[in-house]
């Protein structure tokens, strides 16, 4: 079973103004989606929303010019290494329970 995982990290919040910047994102909704790549029916997600440090904003980039994976690198970075290996192996549970499920539910005739 190989698993291809994909963040989501369009929607943001932002402070319309901060400082002398425009639309800095403080919050980032996020999600990772993981797919079996053997059966793309078994898939299972996580989700939440990470706040980021708008302190120093010395090395600020233009809402107009971020692209999503400037924004995935910093979910990545804000929840660290160990929380996104935590995600995924919490994703890779969900998909291995779809393929061999320890619970089924049946109902009596």
């Amino acid at each position: 079973m190989a698993i291809t995982y994909t963040w989501h990290t369009k929607t943001v919040d932002t402070y319309p103004t901060k400082g002398d910047q425009t639309d800095v994102i403080f919050n980032v909704h996020w999600s990772l989606t993981g797919v079996d790549d053997t059966e793309a029916k078994n898939g299972g997600d996580s989700y939440g929303v990470i706040s980021l440090d708008t302190e120093d904003l010395t090395s600020f980039t233009a809402f107009d010019s971020l692209t999503e994976a400037d924004v995935t690198s910093w979910v990545e970075t804000a929840l660290g290494e160990d929380q996104v290996a935590s995600i995924k192996t919490n994703i890779d549970a969900q998909i291995a329970e779809k393929i061999t499920p320890t619970v089924v539910t049946k109902t009596i005739n």
